[in-house]
């Protein structure tokens, strides 16, 4: 059975939800410890990975967080989650939380954690070295998520569209095997994936992220309802998050190897994804939402996700940023 674009599989997800929870009266707010328990969502993406830190470092519990880090090895069974209330937070990018609220979830952004600078890619066989020479040629990426936003960028600016290619909709980590293997012509994936793709020889990267800056910013996503009701555990996620930056400048090598046991990669290939994410500071994060960069970015992707087919109706931007958090945090 073919997999759903995202867009309907949260529409139809959210259906069950708001049909489950009609009529029923709200619960009474959670006490003491339980108070600061937490679900949050994180996947494959290096920009993420330092979550992984901060629980095995006890980081969370030192900001009086019991936190469930849930892995999930496919990034849009993520989306899904936080979507239908099934995870309290979630990492996830601008472009996919817009699609998300576009179809009617109500999700809010309260931590930058990096923009990718290159670790999302387009990736293509021997033979095709360029974006414009993708025209008639099949390209596999994850459907309506991060790297199919990127395929779509790069394709209008070599001047085609998505009809001038055959597009086949894999899950990340499938669409990078298929790719290695020869099934297809190119490839949409971010890392650690692009390790997977560029193993087929002679392929190289033909597009990617760094080619579009501020493109693919990457983000702690909460619930709008979690944020009302547990402000306080949403600013200790926010702090601990930076503790955990603080803690990896002082902790470099250590640092490197736990991220890169997560990703399932050698601490050699891990450190090769340096470059293509720029994690952001808490000078970093105040600046990009007090400046406007950050609502900018999101009216310039709302608009052609849009344009684009990816969400059938323009997201509102309203309630999508809260600056208070990284405000909160004592520098």
């Amino acid at each position: 059975m073919k997999r759903r674009p995202l867009r309907a599989a949260l529409l139809a997800a959210l259906l069950v939800v708001c049909t489950a929870c009609g009529g029923g009266a709200p619960s009474a707010p959670a006490t003491g410890a339980a108070k600061q328990a937490v679900t949050l969502g994180f996947s494959a993406w290096p920009g993420w990975f330092p979550w992984q830190i901060a629980q095995e470092k006890g980081l969370f519990a030192k900001n009086g967080v019991q936190a469930e880090l849930k892995y999930f090895d496919s990034y849009t069974d993520s989306l899904t989650a936080l979507a239908t209330g099934n995870i309290d937070a979630n990492s996830q990018t601008l472009n996919d939380t817009l699609a998300s609220v576009s179809g009617g979830a109500k999700q809010t952004v309260v931590l930058v954690n990096d923009n990718s600078t290159g670790n999302d890619q387009i990736i293509a066989r021997p033979g095709i070295g360029s974006v414009a020479a993708l025209k008639g040629r099949t390209v596999a990426a994850e459907q309506g998520t991060v790297d199919h936003y990127l395929l779509l960028l790069a394709l209008r600016r070599a001047g085609l569209s998505a009809s001038d290619i055959t597009f086949k909709p894999l899950p990340t980590d499938a669409a990078a095997a298929a790719f290695k293997a020869g099934q297809v012509d190119a490839v949409g994936v971010f890392a650690p994936f692009t390790t997977t793709a560029l193993e087929l020889p002679g392929s190289a990267a033909i597009a990617t992220s760094k080619d579009f800056p501020g493109a693919i910013p990457d983000h702690l996503v909460v619930s709008r309802a979690f944020a009302s009701e547990r402000p306080e555990t949403v600013q200790a996620l926010v702090k601990t998050w930076f503790d955990t930056l603080t803690w990896m400048q002082g902790n470099k090598a250590e640092a490197r190897a736990i991220m890169a046991k997560r990703a399932g990669v050698s601490e050699q290939d891990y450190a090769d994804y340096d470059a293509g994410t720029t994690i952001f500071t808490l000078a970093d994060n105040r600046a990009a939402f007090s400046s406007g960069s950050l609502e900018k970015q999101a009216k310039e992707i709302a608009a052609f996700l849009t344009e684009s087919g990816l969400a059938d109706t323009a997201p509102a931007l309203d309630g999508l940023l809260d600056p208070r958090y990284v405000q909160g945090v004592s520098s």
